[in-house]
């Protein structure tokens, strides 16, 4: 309905969807619209991993704006949203939101072809579907699924432990909080804070920063290699931390600007994961 409101609003057939970010649901309903509707989904996104903010993309750092946008709930209540720029339209949208019960469907950055090459991060979509393989190839075989994981996506592991605290608020529509967890095996003796904003922003393990955002951190289920996502995260649950790099157009200045740990208050400057690890991995 989101989708179909904003074409009616164009007065224009939409000829191609995509997903705003490689991320949880938000990268499976472009699926479902493309079928639905009979258009391509485009194998890119607009982060190469989930943000919480609708202006964290890289449309908008390429000058794309995100309204107009539709915002739709399971009632059928419609907005439409035109704002003057992208920070006013995630303060409202966020509201909107809230007011719907917490969840809206959202149609939003209509663009063209050109502005779509320029702005998106391609690949998105066939990534994940190798990352899904490599976890199922993994597991068949009796091999180490988080081993897999890192292979696929050039990642780092940063920790191993178990899940002894987590505190979780609702703070004008995010879920923010922090998980901590204490060492077993290799890591036995070690502690490791994860702070969030609905997503994974920072790694400190003994005092020691490991990964920040823009870099993706991953808390995966040990046995499994699934991911455990900031509100499953539970005190007892056994978990494999991994760092993942993130694409080249967010460690740029504009990409930082927006992305980068100073923007969610960290008084830290970027260190690429590849730098603060070392290459072995």
């Amino acid at each position: 309905e989101a989708f179909k409101r904003l074409e009616r609003f164009f007065g224009r057939e939409v000829y191609a969807t995509m997903p705003i970010e490689a991320g949880g649901v938000n990268s499976v309903n472009p699926l479902t619209v493309g079928a639905r509707c009979g258009i391509p989904v485009v194998d890119a996104d607009g982060m190469g991993r989930a943000f919480p903010e609708l202006q964290m993309t890289t449309f908008h750092i390429h000058g794309v704006p995100c309204t107009p946008m539709t915002l739709v709930d399971e009632k059928g209540n419609v907005v439409i949203l035109d704002a003057v720029n992208d920070l006013w339209a995630e303060k409202l949208a966020r509201v909107v939101t809230v007011r719907f019960g917490g969840t809206a469907w959202i149609a939003l950055y209509p663009m063209t072809g050109k502005q779509l090459k320029e702005a998106s991060i391609y690949g998105s979509l066939s990534l994940a579907r190798e990352i899904g393989r490599s976890i199922r190839e993994a597991r068949t075989m009796k091999e180490d699924p988080v081993e897999a994981i890192l292979k696929v996506t050039r990642g780092y592991r940063l920790f191993e432990g178990k899940i002894v605290d987590v505190e979780r608020r609702t703070v004008a529509g995010f879920a923010r909080g922090e998980a901590r967890f204490e060492g077993i095996g290799d890591y036995k003796g070690s502690e490791l804070l994860i702070q969030f904003q609905n997503e994974n922003l920072v790694a400190i393990r003994d005092g020691e920063l490991l990964c920040s955002v823009p870099d993706l951190i991953s808390v995966l289920e040990m046995e499994t290699g699934l991911p455990i996502t900031t509100e499953y995260l539970r005190y007892g649950y056994r978990a494999v931390v991994i760092g993942m790099p993130c694409d080249e157009k967010w460690r740029t200045p504009e990409g930082l600007k927006v992305v980068g740990p100073r923007y969610f208050g960290y008084e830290i400057d970027y260190v690429p994961i590849e730098e603060r690890m070392g290459s072995g991995g």
